[in-house]
């Protein structure tokens, strides 16, 4: 028996990679570059509001969620190494100016 044109089941949303991308960018941005974490941040906290408010796959909201943290973590770590290089390295600066000042006199 042939089962009736239009019914069954009900259409699966389209699943999108954004929070696949986001995860993949937060791990990336945890491992080895930091600049990765911003963007899987933003595509994470997109993909939550997303599927929170109907518009994707409710199966995705974990790796979206972990992709956005990952990338929030990321970001700090970014952050915390750029205060940590202009610090350090305009403490070299300075350290070589007060030398150079010295062997001048």
């Amino acid at each position: 028996m042939a089962e009736p044109m239009g019914g069954g089941a009900a259409a699966a949303k389209p699943d999108n990679k954004r929070a696949l991308w986001s995860l993949i960018l937060g791990i990336v941005g945890i491992i080895c570059c930091n600049l990765a974490a911003p963007f899987a941040w933003y595509m994470g906290r997109n993909e939550v509001k997303a599927i929170d408010a109907g518009q994707g796959a409710r199966e995705n909201r974990g790796m979206a969620l972990a992709g956005m943290i990952l990338g929030i973590i990321g970001t700090v770590l970014l952050v915390l190494g750029v205060i940590w290089f202009l610090f350090f390295g305009g403490m070299a600066v300075i350290s070589g100016m007060s030398q150079g000042m010295q062997s001048v006199q």
